[in-house]
């Protein structure tokens, strides 16, 4: 089986089981976090294009078991497995592959316990990273805290000192405890670059939405 053919039904498998997805981590996040990958090894020197790219395609293929599970399971490690599986259930018989895109996957993760080592992992990391940022980003914030009926925005005091997926938990609540500190968490050169121009957008965004709020009171 050649790569191309492979690819198509990686394509095939990963667009149906992201379907029904919310639209923070549909296939839409896919594609753009492959071609964020895709942008990053154009300016660093990758060893496995191949490898990187299906492991960006398959990088969130256990988020339906995680939302499902609200959280409680983590989506990168059991999408370690579950890409090795859909792999195999493809054609794939390249043990090397699989187990270089079960590591990409395995190790994508901002809040994981297993760091990315390779620059294959550090390139998706990012990638996945920069779809956090930017106006993407704040599109992505806003959509996940009306999925989970949080507020349109609330106080920095309410934010900092309110629990993940309670009413509190807002976009800006997001910003304040995870999105200003991505840039510093880059892995890449490129990455890092990329990242602090989407932050700088995003921290303008949140700091004009805050000033419109302290008008009102």
């Amino acid at each position: 089986m050649s790569d191309q053919e492979l690819w198509q039904k990686l394509y095939a498998v990963t667009e149906k089981e992201l379907a029904d997805g919310p639209g923070c981590h549909d296939f839409a996040h896919i594609l753009r976090v492959l071609h964020n990958a895709e942008r990053i090894a154009e300016s660093e020197k990758v060893d496995h294009l191949f490898a990187l790219r299906v492991g960006a395609l398959l990088h969130d293929i256990a988020r339906p078991e995680e939302q499902r599970s609200n959280g409680t399971v983590c989506h990168a490690q059991i999408g370690a497995v579950k890409a090795a599986d859909v792999l195999r259930q493809c054609g794939c018989t390249d043990e090397d592959l699989i187990q270089r895109v079960s590591d990409i996957v395995r190790a994508h993760r901002y809040r994981g316990n297993i760091p990315p080592e390779t620059i294959e992992e550090r390139i998706v990391y990012d990638a996945d990273k920069l779809d956090s940022l930017g106006a993407f980003g704040v599109a992505r914030s806003f959509h996940f805290a009306g999925r989970i009926g949080a507020r349109l925005h609330n106080s920095r005091e309410a934010a900092l000192n309110s629990e993940a997926y309670s009413r509190e938990d807002t976009a800006y609540r997001e910003y304040l405890v995870k999105l200003r500190y991505l840039p510093e968490r880059m892995l890449t050169e490129t990455g890092k670059k990329l990242a602090k121009r989407r932050s700088e957008y995003m921290h303008n965004f949140f700091d004009e939405l805050e000033k419109e709020a302290l008008s009102l009171e």
